[in-house]
């Protein structure tokens, strides 16, 4: 078997040598046992189902969350040789039937299928029938943080090791914390399966938070420091998303948005044009990226907080997949806290998932202020241990923390004075002694507290209020409009029992360095004729991509182009060589691209 998997990684992939983590996952795969795998985004998780599928032959069934993964994985098989389909309903029956038919007479390899589409009884009922071999999962920390809301059929698929006894069964993720995964080894595999976490860390990802205040600015100050570069900005509605996008246009950038309102057709156009552009900007809602394996995404950019360190996790890891520096920025503030909050009461999956959320949504706020290195809170978050990184805005500028034991006490005194039922906005007047129509109209300019903190600036005490909430003195009420009410922490702050520490807030200036300037990395070491055959090499593929209907790395990866533009080979021997050139690559591409090298020499 090994040498099988050995062969197959080079026949097919066209790579010698397996990544850090996946040679045990598909020992253990080949043995019919089935496996956890927990990989950082970019370290290859999809060979770890794809070539124990070719070696064990018969049918590998691929569950997938989203049909333009799907189609993705199933042209880049493809054009790698490999035998798979999808069937999903953005193809027409008539193709869909097709698919099925290939399927049903043992010409396929992997069929990619959406978790709803695959839990029906008359896909299982089909699917009994054939040789099935192998069952992988990607994406599979949905089957807990999904499941019981919004993807049920996700939870659903515990039933498969029922279904299919004998067959094992690899669940793919590269976000899950220890909760998770004991979630998913016992919902999905009956605590029956070998799980490996590979880490979490992505050093070459710079972290930064910053408060929110005047988010375009704040967006356009970050965006402009990536002239023609890829980036992904995050935002937490549609309307903010088109908002966002326009703005970003209107100001010169190459910006586009992406969310699940838009045409379909519109929505697809745009994720194609930022898979196989140069320099496109993808303003989204969070219903893009998911696999989205676009390796040079120099930049994530989120509006609004994300649901949690594992979502914040999973989305900032479409930056720098190619491994070369990228740098990921997050705005937050009170009201995104609030919203968030209003988000997990809504939900549906019951009291139990509802205290988890709130919990992991907690991890999250205290990873934005953090006085230390955030790397080492966000890899301890996920069992991980490290020192300081160096490479986050906390540990380029390190920040003092103060004592703000008399300011948390004068504003818990003004809220516990209000009936602790009034938002931020309406505290910090009291509190500065700004009579409002609000505030003389309830009588609070007579409270002992109206103007106590009259010295202080508006932004200095929303910030106390934020870091109040953040660790725990103060709670918000979700239920109604984000009035602030004081938790038992807060009451021992008001009795002197408890210090309260604080950090100044930074006011950024749009001076910080990119990260743009390095992000040329694997290119540096390169002769002005390697450079130059590069550029040509990515507008063939460009050409090869668009001709095809395909993204751009689905031809080749940039790793590919690199490596040729070094090698500059001159035959199908020395092209074969080329990492990530296997036999079908070299039928279909080496005379086309052995032909430009030719031209530029």
């Amino acid at each position: 078997m090994t040498d099988a998997k050995q062969q197959v990684l080079k026949e097919v992939f066209g790579f010698d040598d397996f990544r850090p983590g996946q040679a045990d996952i598909i020992d253990t795969l080949l043995a019919g046992r089935s496996a956890l795998a927990v990989m950082p985004t970019g370290a290859g998780k999809s060979l770890c189902f794809q070539v124990p599928a070719l070696v064990l032959g018969g049918l590998t069934i691929v569950v997938s969350p989203l049909v333009a993964l799907m189609q993705d994985q199933v042209a880049a098989l493809r054009l790698a040789g490999v035998e798979a389909e999808t069937i999903n309903s953005s193809r027409s029956r008539e193709d869909n039937i097709a698919s099925w038919r290939r399927v049903a007479a043992g010409e396929t390899r992997l069929l990619y299928l959406a978790p709803e589409r695959l839990m029906t009884e008359r896909m299982l009922t089909a699917l009994e029938r054939l040789d099935v071999r192998l069952i992988a999962v990607d994406e599979a920390h949905c089957i807990s943080q999904w499941g019981p809301a919004f993807r049920p059929e996700y939870e659903d698929l515990a039933r498969l090791r029922e279904i299919f006894p004998g067959v094992p069964i690899a669940a793919l993720t590269a976000t899950a914390d220890a909760t998770t995964r004991k979630d998913v080894v016992e919902r999905l595999f009956g605590n029956q399966a070998e799980s490996f976490v590979l880490g979490f860390d992505r050093p070459n990802l710079q972290l930064g938070v910053e408060v929110k205040r005047t988010w375009k600015n704040q967006l356009l100050a970050f965006v402009q420091r990536y002239e023609s570069a890829s980036g992904i900005v995050y935002c937490l509605s549609r309307r903010k998303t088109e908002e966002a996008a326009a703005f970003l246009a209107e100001n010169g950038v190459k910006a586009l948005a992406y969310h699940a309102g838009m045409d379909k057709q519109l929505r697809d156009a745009n994720q194609n044009a930022f898979m196989t552009d140069d320099g496109v900007v993808m303003v989204a809602t969070i219903a893009f990226g998911m696999g989205i394996d676009k390796p040079d995404v120099r930049f994530v950019f989120h509006c609004d907080l994300p649901a949690s360190v594992e979502a914040y996790y999973q989305e900032i890891g479409r930056a720098g997949r190619d491994g070369q520096p990228a740098e990921v920025q997050m705005l937050y503030g009170l009201d995104d806290i609030r919203m968030r909050r209003v988000f997990i009461e809504q939900e549906d999956g019951g009291d139990d998932r509802r205290r988890r959320e709130h919990q992991r949504l907690d991890a999250l706020i205290g990873y934005c202020e953090s006085p230390s290195c955030r790397r080492r809170l966000l890899l301890e978050y996920f069992g991980e241990t490290m020192e300081n990184c160096g490479n986050c805005d906390l540990c380029r500028n390190p920040v003092e923390l103060s004592d703000g034991t008399a300011e948390g006490q004068k504003i818990l005194a003004v809220i516990d004075q209000t009936g602790q039922r009034f938002g931020v906005g309406h505290i910090v007047d009291i509190l500065r002694g700004t009579t409002t129509e609000k505030v003389t109209k309830a009588g609070h300019d007579r409270l002992p507290g109206f103007g106590a903190g009259a010295e202080g600036k508006k932004e200095a005490w929303r910030s106390f209020l934020r870091q109040l909430v953040a660790a725990g003195f103060l709670r918000l009420d979700i239920a109604g409009y984000g009035g602030l009410g004081i938790t038992s922490k807060g009451q021992a702050l008001l009795r002197g029992e408890v210090p309260f520490h604080y950090r100044l807030d930074r006011i950024a200036t749009g001076g910080g360095k990119a990260v743009r300037s390095r992000s040329k990395a694997p290119e540096q070491d390169m002769t002005t004729v390697q450079s130059d055959l590069l550029h040509k090499l990515k507008e063939l593929r460009l050409r090869l991509a668009k001709d095809r209907g395909v993204p751009a790395y689905v031809i080749f990866p940039d790793r590919t182009l690199i490596d040729m533009a070094r090698r500059q080979p001159q035959t199908h021997d020395e092209f074969a060589e080329v990492n990530g050139v296997g036999a079908a690559k070299l039928r279909d591409f080496a005379d086309i691209f052995l032909g430009e090298i030719a031209g530029a020499g």
